[in-house]
């Protein structure tokens, strides 16, 4: 059945994070295993856009999106300025590491950090999404 997966078009995924990341790496791995079609965002090189960090932002809110165990959060005194969201939205832009890596995008299903069970869910939908157009 996996095969077939690879097979639909709509099951094309799109994956921002940093390439040291070990979540996104896990992400990659999980896809390419998969054969999934995947395209790789590198928020290093290229931040993203307003209109998709606001997707995931709609969806989960700013809070949601911020890792705040991590390393970046913590280096950038952000437990205790407790900034405003249009301070933090900014911030992530220069510093990606701030994000619960990675962010993936499936059509219009999301997920943030390391999360197997929703990029399941995201392959179901779209294996039944492209066998559903497929039909005469």
């Amino acid at each position: 059945m996996t095969g077939s997966r690879a097979a639909a078009p709509s099951a094309a995924v799109q994956i921002f994070g940093v390439k040291s990341s070990p979540a996104v790496r896990a992400a990659e791995r999980f896809f390419k295993e998969r054969r999934v079609p995947m395209h790789f965002v590198d928020l290093r090189r290229k931040p993203m856009a307003p209109g998709e960090i606001g997707r995931f932002i709609d969806r989960f809110g700013l809070a949601g999106l911020l890792d705040t165990a991590g390393k970046p959060y913590a280096d950038a005194g952000l437990a205790y300025l407790r900034p405003s969201d249009s301070d933090l939205l900014p911030r992530i832009e220069t510093e990606p590491g701030l994000l619960r890596l990675p962010l993936v995008r499936a059509g219009g299903r999301l997920s943030i950090g390391h999360d197997e069970a929703t990029w399941e869910a995201m392959l179901a939908v779209s294996f039944r999404l492209a066998c559903v157009n497929q039909k005469p």
